[in-house]
């Protein structure tokens, strides 16, 4: 699962380092200025301080991330993208988590409330993380590789400017503004290619693997017919108010700059695979790159917010896919399959019943899980999201390097849904008893639940509210799959299947993503080991240990992050005994945001000691 969209612009400047946006480096300077000032007058009170705080620093990133504006629903600022991959917005960036945390430590701690300290914690914690990440050392092994086929603002921007994602069009102005962050995008594909060229020049180089689908990539946008591209798709469905001479205007304006960034993706494209393909690596695992190991310990620590290593990563890997592997094998009993186990996965592969037959019956059946989730949700959770939840196939011209499925966030006041999307590519490879759990996982009560209900808290400060750990989002999505056992949909043996499946995915993706990182692990050696002990397809096993070698260290967050909520849950089960309410634990795991696993721990230990006490 990628959170599609909703984290895509963020998490991908994240993962390959590259810095938040800003307009110039004069503006964090001057706002800096201004905080220090205000802190002077600001009540004082310890909470006062704290959340003066948070909403100064908010302000501030704010400033630097007009795209994060609008996936919040404010097009303030919404004719930029930002000066991405520029010196003056890395260190605007790393000089406002400089001052949040000197403004931090002036804060006494000790006279805060519960809520405020945990709150106080968690920006502590991910603002330290951020600055290490903002070092002259990560950023050199970082943003010289400033997009892969993964992530990237490539693969992210046309959807996004296509008038089917986030950014508003409703009127004049949304349309000028579309226009005017083009040239942002045509901007950052010529740093991009710069910062490329720093790279071959450091020697520290992508793989060719990943720059051979980032061409392929590029290829099917260039293939596309202007007039058909995404970029011209708002001209196809203006609004009322928006006049015929103005349409006519934007029309022609529309494919003078769709003009513009074909010929920039073009000479994207011709780059990669003239100039950089040659010259990349062709090792696939971060060990094996310039500086790597350093690079992947720190990436291992911040996907799952513990203080693991590789080795232990994988060993557990190792113990997980043994347990899951038993289960398959009492399911493949009890379904009375007469062969080995490889023949059983097999038979799921290959069998004409477990293939969708069409894009509106796969559709179809994605709406009729939908409608059974939905009467069951409330046994166990008191908490609901207000943002209501479509559910939509991937575009076909984008859907042959999406994941299986995502989620993209709706807005904060429920007014724009989220979205759970399915891919329907390669129809035979997407075995219907994985739906329920995909569901589950992307949809209800997985990141639906978990993002809607964070950013629709106001009570919490903006950066828990639309912030979160990997290891948390996705591990609570994870533990959501689980919860289809005690709705009762895995009595069903083939949705079982379809779960224990997906499980075994993520103990998979500990072993793999280590080995191919930490251990030296060959491309081929990574599939055979999935294919072995998994009932995925091919097409399925080669596009996650692609996506692993693009981003390492993020798989692991999914099986780390649901263990770590499964274990809490058993803590706070054993201690309570009848005292225990499922739909209070789920409150009281997903009522504050995306928290750092330790300090999820360390409350939920504060709620168990209080519960029992009452």
């Amino acid at each position: 699962m990628t959170l599609r969209y909703a984290l895509a612009a963020s998490t991908a400047l994240l993962l390959t380092g590259a810095p938040a946006l800003a307009h110039s480096p004069a503006a964090p300077i001057a706002t800096a200025a201004q905080t220090a000032t205000s802190t002077a007058t600001a009540p004082q009170t310890e909470h006062d301080k704290l959340f003066a705080l948070f909403e100064d620093a908010d302000a501030r990133e704010l400033e630097l991330d007009p795209l994060g504006r609008l996936f919040r629903g404010d097009d303030q600022n919404a004719d930029r993208l930002g000066d991405l991959l520029t010196d003056s917005s890395f260190l605007a960036s790393r000089t406002n988590i400089k001052l949040n945390l000197a403004l931090l430590a002036q804060i006494d701690r000790s006279k805060l409330d519960e809520t405020d300290a945990l709150a106080y914690d968690v920006f502590k914690y991910t603002q330290e993380r951020a600055l290490d990440g903002y070092s002259d050392e990560m950023r050199a092994l970082t943003e010289v590789r400033p997009i892969n086929h993964f992530f990237g603002l490539h693969t992210f921007y046309p959807q996004f400017a296509s008038g089917t994602g986030v950014a508003p069009f409703k009127t004049l102005a949304n349309y000028e503004d579309n226009l005017s962050r083009h040239d942002d995008y045509i901007a950052f594909i010529g740093r991009a290619i710069g910062k490329f060229r720093e790279g071959m020049d450091s020697g520290v180089l992508e793989t060719k693997l990943t720059v051979e689908i980032m061409v392929s990539q590029l290829d099917t946008q260039l293939e596309t017919p202007l007039a058909d591209s995404m970029f011209m798709a708002p001209t196809k469905a203006f609004p009322d108010t928006i006049s015929a001479e103005d349409r006519a205007r934007l029309t022609a304006a529309y494919e003078a700059k769709t003009r513009e960034i074909y010929a920039a993706t073009t000479g994207l494209r011709d780059f990669l695979k003239n100039e950089y393909l040659p010259v990349a690596r062709d090792s696939i695992g971060l060990s094996q790159m310039k500086g790597g190991d350093k690079l992947y310990a720190r990436m291992v620590e911040e996907s799952t917010t513990l203080p693991l290593d590789p080795e232990t990563i994988h060993q557990l890997g190792l113990s997980e896919v043994a347990r899951i592997k038993a289960d398959l094998e009492k399911l493949k009993k009890e379904v009375k399959f007469k062969g080995t186990l490889t023949q059983f996965f097999d038979y799921v592969r290959t069998d004409p019943k477990f293939q969708p037959k069409t894009r509106e019956g796969l559709t179809q059946n994605f709406y009729d899980i939908g409608k059974q989730v939905d009467a069951k949700i409330g046994d166990y959770f008191s908490l609901l999201p207000k943002s209501p939840l479509e559910i939509r196939p991937y575009d076909p011209s984008t859907e042959k390097f999406e994941a299986g499925g995502s989620y993209q966030g709706g807005s904060p006041d429920g007014s724009r849904p989220g979205v759970f999307y399915f891919n329907a590519y390669d129809l035979p490879s997407r075995l219907t008893p994985g739906n329920v759990t995909l569901y589950l996982h992307e949809g209800a009560p997985g990141h639906h639940f978990q993002i809607s209900l964070a950013q629709e808290n106001e009570a919490l400060p903006a950066f828990m509210r639309f912030g979160g750990t990997t290891a948390y989002v996705e591990g609570w999505a994870l533990y959501a799959e689980t919860l289809g056992y005690e709705m009762g949909f895995y009595k069903d043996p083939w949705n079982r299947y379809g779960t224990l499946q997906d499980e075994q995915l993520r103990a998979m993706r500990l072993v793999v993503d280590t080995g191919i990182h930490a251990k030296g692990w060959t491309r081929d050696q990574a599939i055979d080991y999935m294919l072995e002990n998994s009932g995925m397809t091919r097409t399925e096993v080669v596009a996650e240990v692609d996506r692993y070698i693009a981003i390492p260290s993020q798989a692991l967050a999914y099986k780390i992050g649901a263990l770590k909520i499964q274990e809490l849950r058993q803590r706070a089960e054993a201690k309570l005994g009848k005292k225990f309410d499922i739909k209070a634990f789920h409150a009281e795991v997903l009522d504050t945001g995306g928290l750092p696993l330790a300090i999820l721990e360390q409350k939920i230990d504060r709620w168990i000691a209080a519960q029992a006490a009452k």
